[in-house]
């Protein structure tokens, strides 16, 4: 068993504790905290019982932090399309598909279809106009009309053969019942 390279001195244990004491992030406290034990001397068995990671990622924080310190140690991941509307403008696009048309909001010749229910591409056009913000792919957009409570909606399927004065005479029908 080769000895270990990596040894905290006393002030890169303090400067972890610290670190640890005043994130809020849960991910990169226990980043913190799997550095600081390592560099104390643990086991890397007892730290992967104790943070519930990896050897590898143990040893991946341990370069990071090697190399940039605490900050490597933190999460610099940016986001995808999902940041790109902040959340009081997920309301406003909200509101404005519980109250109107695509048709009302868009003018009956920009709209996909008659106008009545909002598709993909008039969410994408309402977006885009009210906020500046254009996703790239069209799951976004599915995501965003589950975001705000709409579901997916397909057409009904008739049959070729149904008589529409057999299905007028069953609904009179009901209407006496």
């Amino acid at each position: 068993m080769r000895n270990r390279q990596f040894k905290l001195s006393e002030e890169a244990r303090n400067e972890l504790r610290g670190a640890y004491h005043n994130c809020d992030d849960p991910l990169a406290k226990i980043r913190f905290q799997a550095v600081r034990l390592y560099g104390e001397g643990c086991s890397t068995q007892d730290i992967e019982s104790i943070c519930g990671c990896s050897r590898s990622s143990l040893m991946e924080w341990c370069r990071a932090y090697r190399r940039d310190g605490v900050t490597g140690l933190l999460d610099h991941r940016n986001g995808g399309n999902h940041t790109k509307l902040k959340p009081h403008q997920v309301a406003e696009i909200q509101l404005l598909l519980e109250c109107y048309t695509p048709a009302q909001l868009l003018g009956q010749e920009q709209c996909v279809g008659a106008g009545e229910f909002w598709t993909v591409p008039d969410l994408a056009h309402i977006v885009r106009v009210r906020t500046g913000v254009v996703y790239q792919s069209a799951t976004s957009y599915r995501n965003l009309f589950d975001k705000c409570d709409f579901s997916l909606q397909t057409p009904g399927h008739y049959y070729k053969s149904r008589s529409a004065q057999a299905v007028m005479a069953f609904e009179e029908e009901l209407e006496k019942n």
